[in-house]
Order: structure tokens, then sequence, then C-alpha cells
């Protein structure tokens, strides 16, 4: 285990959350499940997704998640945006502005491409700017759209 790692409070969809995040990013695994009884409800685990080292309990209704806790996905191009944009919206999720969407299950997450990253810590403000005005305006982020924003301010 990291020294630091998230502990996420659910209602009591733990099983489901985990089933799901570990079938939708790779390196991802189950290490650690505990039920009430021999075959009662999980309770809590321990589980990787996207080599990122998660606890979690199921606590209740006591608990929800809020948009103050993202989680940030670091996409290698658009075609991996649009994998991972459609497997959570096809399994219920709500897209929100800025590349961002809420699960289900209420966790929030931001599908960025590695090419955004690139283009906002350019030298150029008024580049880095067009970049961010134009990701302001998108849903689910576009690399094309992104780029044209990136070569039309100079």
């Amino acid at each position: 285990m990291t020294k630091v790692t998230p502990f996420l409070m659910f209602n009591d969809q733990l099983e489901a959350a985990m089933t799901f995040y570990t079938a939708t990013f790779p390196d991802s695994e189950i290490k650690n499940i505990a039920r009430t009884g021999e075959d009662g409800p999980i309770t809590s685990a321990e589980f990787v997704v996207g080599g990122q080292s998660f606890m979690a309990y199921n606590g209740g209704p006591y608990f929800t998640f809020s948009q103050g806790f993202s989680l940030f996905v670091n996409c290698e191009d658009q075609a991996e945006v649009d994998n991972y944009w459609d497997r959570l919206v096809s399994a219920g999720a709500t897209p929100m502005q800025c590349g961002w969407i809420t699960d289900q299950f209420g966790i929030t997450w931001q599908i960025v491409p590695k090419r955004f990253m690139q283009l906002i810590n350019d030298n150029n403000p008024k580049r880095v700017q067009a970049v961010m005005d134009a990701m302001m305006k998108m849903i689910k982020l576009d690399v094309a759209d992104l780029e044209r924003a990136y070569d039309s301010a100079d």
C-alpha cells in the first residue's frame, strides 16, 4: 500500500462500483474484500484502478460524494478519451462541462487527453487562453478542436 490512499465511502454500492471500475480501466484489480458473514454483502475493500490504490467502505446514506473530489484520467489520445467517456456514459454517467463526468455511483472523473495538458503548458499566454476558452465550451474534450484553438491564437 502507498503512504496515502484515497478512501471512498459508498452508500451500498461498493461491490458494483469496484467491479465496474476494475473492468473499465487497465492495470486494475480487486485486492481484498470483507463481507458481513460468509455470504453477506461486501462491507469494505481494497482495490486498484488504473494503477491507483483505493480503500472503500459501504458506509450507508450518511456519506455522499461531491465534485470537490474527482479522479483525473490522463488519456494518451482522443481514442482513449472516447473509450472511457463512452464506457462511463453507457453505464449511466452524467456528462458535465470541461471533460468532467459523474458516474452512476457519484464519483466525478476528469477525462483529459495528454495533448490538452501539453497545450496549456505553452509559454504563449494567448495560445493557452485560446485553448482554455475552447475547453470551457466543451462537454467531452476534443483534441482536434483544442489544437485548432491553439493554432488560431497567433
